[in-house]
């Protein structure tokens, strides 16, 4: 996990509003970058309010951090669009650190303080149910894009709008061949300007067939984003789940850039 910079407003507000969220949960001053104003809810924002993980007790936005809700049953179950209603755990770890930190006990008794409550009841594939989440709501996320107009397909569609300098973001499909990503890849450094930058799509971890068929498709084994704001949208999504399943992103880290170390005692 990744810290977010420690602005002496945040520190203010996590002081005098600790109390607004389970876990620690602040409303913060924590300014985002612009490729990732509003990325969570899908609206711009400067300003993203502050939660702190119930594991290392680091503050970040709410917006990069994976929230739990309490069912009616007690169980616990991801809410990674934070929506659920009722009071909210809230974690920024990757799924080997969560795993470690269940299997030790750590986490049953971080949630049992996050929720007031040693009524719970912890699924064993709490990670897995995670990861499966984030990786719906990014390809959730991309398909909304495709609805919207903001992104393209097409092998020769794509690096026309690259080497027109109409490409934020470039995706390729786990499956795609080298030598075409290498070709998109170049055809985006050239329209965005950035020869020699080593600008490169990211290569998705999934295949043609699951990008396909999220976006309504066929054959889909590139994608460029053609809206500033909707790639913000799109790598923030990816980057969410990218993060928690312990790979590098390579793109601009957020708190779950990192895994972090739980502290003793907690």
């Amino acid at each position: 996990m990744r810290k977010l910079p420690n602005e002496t407003l945040a520190k203010q507000r996590r002081t005098s509003s600790a109390r607004n969220d389970a876990g620690g949960g602040v409303e913060g001053g924590n300014i985002e970058g612009q490729d990732k104003k509003g990325a969570g809810s899908g609206q711009s924002s400067g300003h993203s309010p502050e939660r702190t993980c119930i594991l290392t007790r680091e503050a970040a936005g709410r917006d990069d951090l994976i929230r739990l809700a309490l069912g009616p049953d007690g169980r616990v179950a991801p809410d990674v669009r934070a929506r659920a209603p009722g009071r909210g755990a809230w974690i920024g770890v990757d799924r080997p650190t969560l795993e470690q930190a269940q299997a030790r006990g750590k986490l049953r008794g971080a949630l049992a303080r996050a929720f007031k409550t040693s009524d719970l009841d912890v699924p064993d594939d709490l990670g897995e149910r995670i990861e499966a989440a984030l990786r719906q709501s990014a390809l959730d996320r991309l398909g909304l894009e495709a609805r919207s107009g903001f992104l393209i397909s097409g092998s020769d569609k794509v690096e026309t709008a690259a080497r027109r300098g109409q490409v934020h973001f470039l995706l390729h499909a786990a499956d795609a061949a080298e030598e075409g990503r290498r070709r998109l890849d170049q055809a985006w450094r050239m329209g965005s300007d950035a020869q020699g930058s080593g600008l490169q799509g990211l290569v998705f971890p999934l295949g043609r067939a699951i990008l396909s068929l999220a976006l309504g498709r066929e054959n889909v084994v590139h994608v460029a984003i053609v809206d500033r704001a909707a790639a913000a949208r799109v790598r923030h999504a990816i980057d969410r789940w990218r993060t928690f399943i312990g790979r590098e992103t390579g793109l601009e880290a957020g708190p779950l850039g990192l895994r972090a170390e739980i502290r003793s005692g907690e």
